[in-house]
């Protein structure tokens, strides 16, 4: 079996595995995530030391160009993180480690290695999204990972926004009140003025928190039906939080969708990651392993 290396990109940290899963992690390290240059420098340290491996996988914040015919292919594009907009990403490690490269979301990463190894094994159409400094989504649909015009980008669709209720206009540089927007970890605390860590006992953070969540996850699954949700990210450790929103989500759907699943008071259908934190890292491995590394 191939040995493959596995880049997480987020917006604060980038993960690194070497191995060829998560019984065979070989090597690996969490580093900060600073400027496009340092970062990368890093990065390429990280694999020249537990090198050498057959490809490597990169799953990153978006949105991104990973479209293997573009001249931008494997690079970060509008990204309001500051710096990394258009940051070229895939070409350099390529070039740097002159090893084959596959670069798609995190999010996609993520969903896949839920479906070899985690929460998703033996479904064909689900979505794993996640909650934390933005938010991202990613899946798959007839066994296949979710592409198209771009990519997907669940964390900007528009929901209703009570204003009377909750009048923060949101946090997202392009849409303000987007999904996004009102529900990220930067929304949280751009809201109620601390991060959500230091709000746990805070009923009003986490019912907001919870009826937010649940209003996309509800256009979600009408429109993809998926098989499952699974909710992943820093935000989605808050205890209590995911039975919020399996019961926020069933109250919105109205009875509309005739499932067990649903029926049973979505317990099962919207979940945590059976990989935990390591969804990411460990699918862009499983990224580097398929076909399309180039």
């Amino acid at each position: 079996m191939s040995v493959c290396g596995g880049i997480e990109i987020g917006g604060s940290k980038w993960r690194f595995a070497v191995g060829t899963g998560p019984d065979d992690v070989r090597a690996a390290e969490t580093i900060p995530t600073t400027t496009p240059t340092e970062t990368i420098d890093r990065a390429v340290e990280f694999f020249e030391r537990a090198g050498p491996v057959d490809a490597i996988g990169i799953g990153s914040f978006g949105p991104v160009d990973r479209n293997v015919t573009s001249p931008t292919w494997g690079h970060i594009t509008t990204t309001p993180k500051p710096g990394w907009a258009h940051a070229v990403v895939g070409p350099e490690i390529r070039r740097r480690l002159s090893v084959p490269v596959a670069f798609d979301t995190d999010v996609n990463a993520a969903a896949l290695g839920e479906h070899r190894w985690g929460a998703a094994q033996g479904l064909d159409t689900f979505c794993y999204i996640t909650v934390g400094t933005g938010i991202g989504g990613g899946g798959m649909a007839g066994g296949k990972l979710l592409h198209g015009l771009v990519h997907p980008e669940f964390g900007h669709v528009r929901i209703p926004h009570d204003r009377d209720r909750d009048p923060f206009p949101g946090v997202c540089p392009y849409h303000g009140d987007c999904w996004e927007g009102l529900a990220s970890g930067r929304a949280i605390e751009g809201r109620w003025g601390r991060p959500a860590a230091e709000m746990i006992d805070n009923e009003a953070v986490w019912e907001l928190e919870a009826h937010y969540l649940a209003l996309g996850l509800v256009s979600v699954i009408c429109i993809l039906s998926p098989q499952r949700i699974i909710l992943g990210g820093g935000v989605m450790t808050a205890p209590g939080l995911l039975e919020r929103i399996q019961l926020d989500a069933k109250d919105l759907l109205g009875g509309y969708v005739e499932s067990p699943a649903v029926d049973e008071g979505m317990a099962g259908y919207i979940t945590l990651p059976g990989l935990g934190s390591q969804s990411g890292v460990l699918g862009a491995i499983a990224l580097a392993s398929m076909d399309g590394a180039i």
